[in-house]
């Protein structure tokens, strides 16, 4: 997401295409909910793909919860609460076609349920090589950076926290962490603002230093810090532009 974000890289495959293309649409709410999308021929010659390619197409979108197939109805768009938030395609479709201020509210307040309770675990589990990668990535964050070198930098802190943490389970609501930095590299990026980039940078080492001491209340105490300086720098917090 974040990849694709700095490279602006199009889908690379016919079935990639036809996937971004009605996933950006239905979250976009080009489909509403509860719509029936258009028929084979149709989305074909769009799309210029054959029917064959446009199922695939479908059953990823299904697998995504964003469309259910109806027998001799057609497939129809599913209500938000079935879609897969946790979906890197169905953060990044949302990032593109606009956030919405209770959206990013509603990603801060999941990293703030999960990133803390990592950042404990990861004090408890981290091995010697999880807790020299969380230092050496605090220090390249206080190196210059660009905004999107900066930006994934510190996404690789925050995976490699999730690393530490032993439990495979977390990798998949790292999206979220992404989908943040995406936003935050966008709008308010603090790489070009050298005092407030250390001070980010600090506070990142905060986080390993507290792992590296197997404090589990301070890693806790330090990523709910990193959380916020990020949330209070974003202009959807504040109705900014």
């Amino acid at each position: 997401m974040l990849r694709a974000v700095i490279s602006r890289r199009a889908p690379k495959t016919s079935h990639s295409h036809v996937v971004n293309g009605i996933g950006r649409a239905i979250v976009g709410r080009i489909y509403e909910v509860g719509a029936t999308l258009p028929g084979d021929a149709e989305l074909g010659e769009r799309f210029q793909v054959s029917r064959t390619v446009l199922r695939e197409a479908m059953k990823t979108l299904a697998a995504k919860g964003l469309v259910v197939p109806r027998a001799r109805i057609g497939t129809r768009v599913t209500n938000p609460k079935e879609w897969n938030f946790l979906d890197a395609d169905v953060l990044k479709w949302h990032l593109e076609t606009g956030i919405d201020p209770q959206f990013m509210a509603h990603i801060y307040e999941m990293r703030l349920s999960f990133e803390p309770a990592a950042a404990r675990l990861a004090a408890r589990n981290a091995d010697a090589d999880d807790i020299e990668t969380l230092l050496t990535l605090a220090d390249r964050l206080a190196e210059p950076h660009t905004d999107e070198s900066f930006a994934l930098v510190d996404l690789d802190f925050h995976f490699a926290v999730l690393d530490a943490t032993k439990n495979p389970l977390l990798y998949s609501a790292g999206n979220l962490i992404e989908a943040a930095l995406t936003q935050i590299l966008r709008n308010s990026s603090p790489a070009g603002e050298r005092p407030f980039a250390l001070a980010v940078a600090k506070a990142h080492r905060a986080i390993a230093t507290a792992i590296e001491a197997h404090d589990e209340a301070a890693a806790d105490a330090a990523m709910r810090a990193v959380i916020n300086m990020g949330w209070e720098r974003m202009p959807e917090r504040t109705g900014r532009s």
